[in-house]
């Protein structure tokens, strides 16, 4: 592909990712993108014949390589439930520093009834990851490490709230004198101040 048609294509890519963090993969559309980039429909297709083919674009290449942010959080500190934890903090709020459009289409994907995406992530990402987490979280509460009171499924979904929602929500605070001057380090610490008295329960 020549480099005119690979920026091209890229444009088509961007147009995609901005719409999937605005409303949803529901609406991401060839006639939305193509109506956005100001191309005709023929011209975005010989890019992506379908929508399908533009998720399938998108995944592989704008939202799976965000796992490279968390290879490693659990098997490093086997034994340091408070360490891998405030490691996965820094790393989600890094992740969403460097992709500030990643937060609210997590989010958004996160609550949606619309299937596409997800099926899409299932897909390619099995269940393996999430069993290894579990059994780690699990293994820590047999082992004393953790409290019994905390439900591992709800752990990683509960550390979102605490560090991807306070990020998306940063634009709009700007005119709010309460909340304006917050920043990233202090969502990392308010999130492992809550986790190191949440986790011994």
């Amino acid at each position: 592909m020549k480099e005119g048609q690979e920026n091209q294509r890229e444009r088509l890519l961007d147009i995609g990712q901005s719409l999937l963090a605005r409303q949803g993969a529901a609406y991401v559309t060839m006639a939305a993108i193509t109506k956005e980039a100001g191309m005709t429909p023929s011209a975005a297709h010989y890019y992506f014949k379908t929508k399908e083919q533009l998720l399938d674009a998108l995944l592989e290449e704008r939202i799976l390589p965000v796992r490279a942010y968390f290879e490693g959080i659990f098997e490093g500190e086997p034994d340091d439930p408070l360490a891998t934890m405030t490691r996965l903090v820094r790393q989600l709020v890094a992740l969403n520093v460097e992709h500030a459009w990643f937060g609210p289409f997590w989010i958004r994907e996160m609550i949606s009834e619309d299937p596409v995406l997800h099926e899409r992530v299932k897909l390619r990402l099995g269940v393996k990851r999430d069993s290894l987490v579990l059994e780690t979280l699990r293994r820590w509460q047999r082992e004393g490490r953790i409290s019994a009171k905390l439900e591992p499924v709800l752990i990683f979904t509960s550390l979102v709230g605490l560090t991807v929602l306070p990020l998306a929500m940063k634009p709009k605070w700007q005119d709010d004198p309460t909340r304006s001057g917050i920043n990233e380090e202090q969502i990392i610490q308010h999130a492992v101040a809550l986790l190191a008295g949440g986790l011994a329960g």
